[in-house]
């Protein structure tokens, strides 16, 4: 049995992009427990932001949660939240997101992901924080053969922009640790999905286009492997972390990356018909090729999460989707 402190509801969490799809999820959580939340987010237009403005109104029926709209690279705005707030720990999950995205408009990802990581590097820096947690990706694996991904593996070869922005915050979190001592955690989440999901994704536009009986793409001829996790299940991943700072390591250290995925890649055909036995709808398929940035599979070797915190991910596509399109046809108002 792995040893961890549990979560400390008296410690002061800032998060970013806590109107995003797993900053909200997490946000929800930790304030059903009791604890104080601070959320930034910019509430940008990549997707639908009614569907932001939603998640919010959720967390604003909490009296401990205070929510900030601003942007992470806005070293004023950011400076405010830390001078007021004073967290204890920060979650950074603000991001511009989207693989195929960052293929058209890499400006975006330079601004959020690096400028933005970068100025809340500093902050921490600044206020003394006593853990960093950040979003990185299993995008930055690439395309590499060797399977499952494993935190060892070299990741020298990211095949789009968000993936290298992905890698570089992981390098600039190392950095700084190394430098000024923030314990810092690195996230690389594994498809994402569930309630209150991100529209850009696959499975939310595959759901959208099959209640519009409009064709769905499936790239690659739909051979394609991705290690879908549901959000319940990173939530606790994170949450079990949060008063965990790495220990040092080899270097001295304290930093460290976790892989957060499902340990069991699914076909993205078996993965198209379990959501169309829960929408009791059959798809109209049109099959395309690979397209640039996207890889052939993820697969998360959870081996650390397991030994460090006793926990590795347990919901099954069917139990994932079924949540999913409960809540998709009540949020929409479509009839079963």
């Amino acid at each position: 049995m792995a040893k961890y402190n549990p979560f400390d509801t008296t410690k002061r969490i800032l998060i970013t992009g806590a109107a995003g799809f797993i900053g909200f999820h997490l946000v929800k959580r930790l304030l059903g427990q009791g604890s104080t939340i601070c959320g930034l987010d910019n509430l940008n237009d990549y997707y639908e932001v009614s569907l932001k403005e939603s998640r919010l109104a959720l967390l604003e029926n909490f009296a401990n949660f205070t929510f900030v709209k601003g942007n992470i690279a806005d070293e004023v705005v950011v400076s405010h939240v830390f001078e007021t707030f004073k967290p204890d720990i920060v979650v950074n999950l603000a991001a511009q997101a989207g693989v195929r995205y960052s293929i058209d408009n890499p400006k975006a990802y330079m601004e959020s992901n690096m400028m933005g990581f970068f100025t809340m590097l500093e902050a921490c820096r600044k206020y003394s924080v006593e853990h960093l947690l950040f979003a990185s990706s299993s995008s930055v694996y690439g395309n590499q053969q060797k399977t499952p991904f494993a935190t060892t593996d070299n990741v020298d070869h990211p095949i789009s922009l968000y993936a290298a922005t992905k890698k570089s915050n992981e390098l600039m979190a190392y950095t700084y640790s190394h430098l000024y001592g923030i314990p810092a955690t690195g996230l690389r989440f594994f498809t994402v999905y569930g309630p209150y999901g991100r529209p850009d994704m696959a499975y939310f536009k595959f759901t959208n286009k099959i209640c519009q009986d409009t064709p769905i793409q499936i790239y690659n001829q739909g051979d394609m492997y991705r290690d879908f996790t549901y959000v319940d299940d990173i939530v606790t991943g994170i949450e079990r972390m949060l008063c965990n700072p790495p220990k040092n390591n080899e270097w001295g250290d304290a930093y460290k990356v976790y892989n957060i995925g499902n340990n069991k890649p699914e076909k993205l055909m078996h993965f198209i018909e379990v959501l169309e036995e829960q929408l009791g709808k059959k798809a109209i398929k049109e099959f395309l090729p690979m397209q640039p940035g996207d890889v052939y599979q993820t697969y998360a070797d959870v081996t650390e999460l397991e030994n460090d915190f006793d926990f590795r991910p347990v919901t099954s596509i069917e139990d994932g989707l079924s949540r999913f399109v409960a809540w998709y046809k009540e949020y929409y108002k479509i009839n079963a």
